[in-house]
């Protein structure tokens, strides 16, 4: 009976931590942090809770689209969260971020480079909110052993000489982004014409893509699964480390340039925590580790000093010069009428 007792209060205690309940919850000596998955080295984590003694309560997801319900109803209560542009913009106009005391992130505002915070401003336009943690490209690795034609295009992903060996990216902003620049559209378009194209365009190609899938992108290219597969930079850089016979491309209609940053829960229980964890996360031994371990292009200029291999430093993939390509763009958030318009036509896609 002892024991049963023990292990209640035990879930008890852990339930008042993640779900904000009791009196005591911003007292907890704990920061709860909530972001994509193997999206950083967790060695860092042990590091922070070493120097600080603050413990991390780590949580992972999939997609933007998986974790804001989740955040929005509330049932676990986060500190810290790592969402993408369009999806921080989302959650801004809806209240749900509190703003970053910047006196208690001086490594946030010391090593991260000008030129991500203006590109912040498309979401987040007076810089309250957002500490940019990660940004890339979407773009498409094929194996050169298995494709023959130079790769220029989003077009090759239509080409039934590669059924059932495409790869897509299952998340309805980036498929539809593929088939809206295919056609020279915006990625952020709401024209319901445009829109009907690109259903129909993904419709027409479901029967040679092989799957959709997020992260298995990358698994199945290194295991020669596939030909060819839509797949962010960061995720390119390590594919290649792991099969030489892999190439990243930014096709020429132009792509998304994203940048996924660390923002602060308005509910949050423990937000001096969460501030001492994203400037933790910024110092640039930290922040070296972190894009070493997952590949994906740091924003952090002390970082990028610290980077030992000469190749990776200047990689047109990880650090590409974008003033070399054309219309790039980056996801906006559309409103809850955008959100049920791609969300339908999506359906309709997956349904087919």
């Amino acid at each position: 009976m002892k024991k049963l007792l023990l292990l209640a209060a035990t879930t008890l205690v852990m339930a008042l931590v993640l779900c904000g309940c009791g009196s005591s919850a911003g007292d907890t000596g704990s920061v709860v942090v909530y972001n994509w998955g193997e999206y950083i080295d967790p060695e860092t984590l042990d590091m922070f809770t070493e120097e600080t003694g603050i413990k991390v309560i780590y949580d992972e997801f999939e997609t933007n689209e998986i974790m804001y319900p989740k955040v929005e109803a509330g049932a676990t209560v986060y500190d810290v969260i790592c969402p993408s542009d369009y999806m921080i913009q989302k959650m801004r106009d809806n209240d749900l971020l509190a703003e970053i005391n910047w006196d208690n992130v001086p490594n946030a505002r010391q090593y991260i480079g000008a030129q991500y915070y203006e590109q912040a401003k498309e979401f987040d336009p007076e810089n309250k909110y957002a500490v940019p943690y990660c940004w890339g490209t979407v773009g498409i690795l094929y194996n050169k052993s298995m494709v023959d034609e130079p790769v220029e295009s989003w077009d090759i992903l239509w080409d039934d000489k590669y059924a059932d060996s495409i790869l897509m990216q299952d998340s309805v902003r980036d498929a539809f982004m593929v088939a809206l620049k295919r056609a020279g559209y915006s990625m952020n378009t709401m024209d319901e014409s445009e829109l009907n194209a690109a259903r129909d365009a993904l419709i027409e190609q479901k029967p040679i893509v092989q799957a959709y899938v997020v992260d298995q992108v990358r698994d199945k290219m290194i295991g020669n699964e596939a030909a060819i597969g839509v797949i962010y930079s960061g995720e390119a850089i390590y594919s290649q480390r792991e099969n030489p016979d892999l190439e990243f491309v930014i096709p020429k209609e132009g792509t998304n340039v994203w940048i996924d940053c660390w923002v602060i829960p308005k509910n949050c229980n423990n937000k001096e925590n969460a501030e001492k964890f994203i400037d933790f996360m910024c110092r640039p031994e930290i922040a070296v580790k972190n894009f070493e371990y997952i590949t994906y292009s740091t924003p952090n200029e002390g970082a990028r000093e610290l980077i030992e291999d000469e190749d990776i430093r200047n990689s047109e993939i990880a650090f590409p010069d974008l003033s070399q390509y054309d219309d790039l763009e980056t996801f906006t958030y559309l409103g809850e009428e955008g959100d049920e318009l791609y969300s339908s036509l999506w359906e309709e896609v997956k349904s087919k």
